[in-house]
């Protein structure tokens, strides 16, 4: 399947009459087992690609934060669509140029989100936001498939709960061309709902926040047509190792054995 595949089948996936889950892995492996479980699609997370590099999420350069992406893409045959935060630069000629580089390793789709990274002035004021997704879809427009650019207003992850702007927010992503809006950390179903009700592009929502991940079937009928899992996966991972690492540690015992895959399990994932 080449990249025009990936990219309609992908687009495809968003056109369907339910929602889909797209699944995060953090690298190829973690990518094989996602696709050998039955996932249609796959998104990096950008905190699950700074913590394989041992950093906090925002701390990892485009050229890593592509490198890994051209890793998963290249482990699996599904669709992949890149957290590529604020397209690793202010000006709306960053967000085009993250655009083509995450097209050239291989990518269908990508989201560029409104937080600048500075505590100070932790979003880009409207008309900027809106500026920098706009230069966003004319790069994918440019590019010889169907590249899906996802837009994200990060006000519930950066310190200003206001749903209002939120969805303002959101609104002026979608008259700027984006085919996917996204608000991250929205607090509850009816949040969602409203944020569903007032865009005509579809919606995806991130699981993985303790008390504000609700179920497909909820989520659905809140009108979400995509589930996106964030660092969840790589935090439920880090979890198995961390327990497994104190067991051995404090106890000097080796219970997590019976809970982990086998060998021949895990390499049946990879042997695709």
């Amino acid at each position: 399947m080449d990249q025009r595949d990936k990219a309609e089948r992908f687009r495809k996936l968003h056109e369907g009459r339910g929602a889909f889950v797209i699944a995060n892995p953090w690298d190829a492996g973690s990518a094989r087992i996602l696709e050998g479980l039955g996932f249609a699609a796959l998104a990096t997370s950008s905190g699950a690609s700074a913590g394989v590099l041992g950093r906090r999420d925002g701390q990892v350069k485009r050229d890593e934060a592509l490198a890994q992406a051209r890793a998963i893409v290249a482990a699996t045959t599904l669709p992949v669509s890149a957290d590529l935060e604020k397209g690793f630069g202010d000006a709306p000629a960053h967000a085009a140029e993250t655009i083509r580089l995450a097209a050239a390793v291989g990518l269908v789709g990508g989201s560029i989100e409104d937080a600048t990274g500075d505590r100070e002035r932790p979003l880009y004021d409207l008309g900027h936001a809106a500026e920098r997704i706009a230069a966003a879809v004319q790069a994918a427009r440019a590019l010889p498939f169907p590249f899906t650019l996802t837009a994200r207003a990060e006000n519930f992850l950066r310190g200003n709960p206001d749903l209002e702007d939120t969805i303002r927010r959101l609104q002026a992503f979608e008259a700027a061309g984006a085919d996917v809006l996204f608000a991250p950390g929205l607090p509850d179903l009816p949040a969602v709902r409203a944020v569903c009700a007032a865009v005509k592009k579809p919606v995806n929502f991130m699981a993985g926040i303790k008390g504000r991940s609700f179920t497909v079937a909820e989520l659905e009928a809140a009108g979400v047509r995509r589930v996106s899992l964030a660092t969840s996966l790589y935090r439920a991972a880090m979890t198995g190792l961390a327990d497994a690492a104190r067991e051995v540690n404090d106890k000097g015992s080796f219970g997590y054995l019976e809970r982990c895959l086998s060998t021949a399990e895990l390499n049946a994932f990879m042997d695709g």
